[in-house]
């Protein structure tokens, strides 16, 4: 059985971070990142941005119920910028979040979700602006991020995007996560190794 899935599409509520440049210090914090693991990672998502410095909520689209559903985030230019921290990447995904749609990335936070299974689609500014308005207008509207045909879909409205075509192969082809496919070959390198003299013994 592979280890992996095909991802073709994903499929959910969106809500909008509106802005450029947002680097991975402020999706997640350097405080937050002592963990030992990555699953309680979700709860301190733009921590600084959405709380204030007595944990009091501020107003942040994250913050709003009629966002709480979202489950992908849209946003605009150089997304994930700065560190190269695993972390921003790994906060996005413990939050809930399973697709991403801005008008760029940052190479390795571009990466980082890749191997996560999260499809990053591009989109032009105007095509970002039309999304949020539906969003803004009803937060129930159900996005689907079509990786196959390279579009989003909205209601009875559609925006072209890009997906980088190395990542966008490996969705298709369910080898997005190299270590997962390290896994699923145990039983071929296991075969190779017995083979080898100095593993004997």
């Amino acid at each position: 059985m592979a280890a992996l899935a095909k991802i073709t599409s994903v499929s959910g509520k969106g809500v909008h971070v509106p802005g450029s440049d947002i680097d991975t210090d402020r999706i997640i914090p350097a405080r937050f990142m002592k963990c030992v693991t990555f699953d309680d990672l979700g709860q301190y998502l733009f921590y600084d941005v959405r709380f204030d410095g007595n944990d009091e909520k501020r107003d942040h689209p994250l913050n709003d119920p009629k966002f709480s559903e979202a489950s992908i985030l849209i946003s605009g230019v150089n997304f994930g910028c700065g560190s190269s921290r695993e972390h921003a990447p790994q906060a996005i995904y413990r939050y809930g979040f399973r697709g991403l749609i801005a008008q760029s990335y940052a190479e390795i936070f571009f990466g980082n979700c890749a191997t996560l299974g999260i499809p990053c689609a591009v989109a032009t500014a105007e095509g970002i602006e039309t999304l949020s308005a539906a969003v803004a207008a009803d937060p129930t509207t159900e996005i689907t991020i079509d990786v196959e045909a390279c579009e989003v879909r909205f209601g009875d409205q559609k925006i072209p995007v890009t997906i980088v075509d190395t990542a966008r192969d490996a969705f298709l082809s369910a080898q997005w996560d190299p270590i997962g496919e390290l896994v699923d070959g145990t039983p071929e390198i296991d075969a190779t190794a017995s083979k080898l003299s100095y593993m004997a013994g």
